[in-house]
């Protein structure tokens, strides 16, 4: 993807009193799109404003052709009032799923018309893709080496198309910094909340969540969608050990503890918790514990020790390097970054 060093006459300027500008987020509407898809970037990204009433983000559709209908999986075409040229001006691109790419899906592969597309988007701007979009990032080079995930039931074959990336498939998304990918469909949902809780904390991401009736932040990976044999209907969830949980994450939480609440063994209870879930009892656990850090810091003027007494983890150097391994940054960082961030209002 070459360098463009014009910026798009159609891009929104600073604000020349503040310096303010919406983060813009370009939806790359290919032929064969789903609708559904194509709407999560806009209906995410839409709703976070500032104290001020300010936009933080700008969304834009673009083709790859100049502007006019794009037809979809559905029986309608939708009309997208920007060319390529758009992709020039975005600070995040992202590449929704299509059921039409042609060689980029059979071979791995760029169409010329999209490679040109693809060229306007600047170097170190943030890309991401929902479901099978993750093609076009692949054919373009941009996962090698890197890891990546996508619907679960197309990994294998992605797998083989493209062998140097490393593909994981029992995830949601996947964010390797500037390069982001997703599973199939909702899972693009989990990833725009994750790009605005990156970039705004988790107090925006979850009212943006609140508003959209969806959950912030879904346990687990892909894991628990994988089709398996129907369960004894006679058997026992694991949601009860976890709400348990979830009460006393400040305490030391022993997996014999979550498995007496099921009346389980430690063994069928991991077992069944991994069905249900995705992921062994003790990730979930600090997955949780993470989010409940993260809550604390942003809303509270708690000590950093104290934080990690009430999420659990005992001390501030456990906290430090759990937050470090999951989010890359201290809990003074984030703190610093995003506790300006709780005052902002969705509408």
């Amino acid at each position: 993807m070459s360098e463009v060093p014009e910026r798009h006459e159609s891009e929104p300027e600073s604000d020349p009193g503040t310096g303010f500008r919406p983060h813009r987020v370009v939806v790359l509407a290919l032929d064969g799109l789903l609708p559904f898809e194509l709407g999560i970037p806009h209906r995410i990204f839409g709703r976070p404003k500032d104290a001020l009433g300010r936009h933080l983000y700008e969304v834009v559709t673009c083709s790859i052709r100049p502007p006019g209908p794009v037809q979809t999986d559905a029986d309608f075409a939708i009309q997208v009032e920007h060319g390529p040229q758009a992709l020039a001006t975005a600070d995040t691109v992202i590449i929704p799923a299509s059921y039409e790419l042609g060689p980029v899906y059979d071979e791995g592969v760029l169409t010329d018309e999209l490679a040109a597309a693809l060229a306007h988007i600047r170097p170190h701007t943030r890309v991401a893709s929902i479901c099978t979009g993750i093609y076009v990032l692949a054919a373009a080079g941009r996962l090698d080496g890197r890891p990546a995930t996508t619907h679960w039931a197309d990994a294998q074959r992605f797998q083989r198309l493209f062998p140097k990336i490393k593909v994981d498939a029992d995830v949601l998304f996947i964010d390797d910094g500037d390069v982001l990918t997703s599973a199939g469909v909702a899972a693009g949902i989990d990833l725009c909340l994750h790009m605005v809780r990156r970039d705004h904390g988790t107090a925006i991401a979850n009212e943006v969540a609140r508003r959209t009736v969806v959950p912030p932040h879904r346990d687990g990976g892909q894991a628990q969608y994988i089709h398996r044999p129907v369960p004894d209907p006679q058997q026992s969830s694991t949601t009860t050990a976890r709400a348990w949980a979830l009460g006393r994450l400040h305490e030391p939480i022993q997996l014999r503890d979550m498995a007496d609440q099921e009346a389980m063994s430690v063994r069928t209870f991991t077992r069944r918790f991994r069905e249900e879930v995705g992921i062994s009892p003790g990730q979930w656990l600090t997955q949780q514990r993470v989010e409940r850090a993260r809550h604390l810091l942003e809303s509270t003027d708690l000590s950093v020790d104290q934080v990690a007494g009430q999420a659990g983890f005992g001390t501030a150097q456990s906290m430090r390097q759990h937050l470090q391994a999951a989010l890359g940054v201290t809990p003074t960082a984030y703190r610093r970054t995003f506790r300006r961030a709780a005052s902002v209002w969705v509408s």
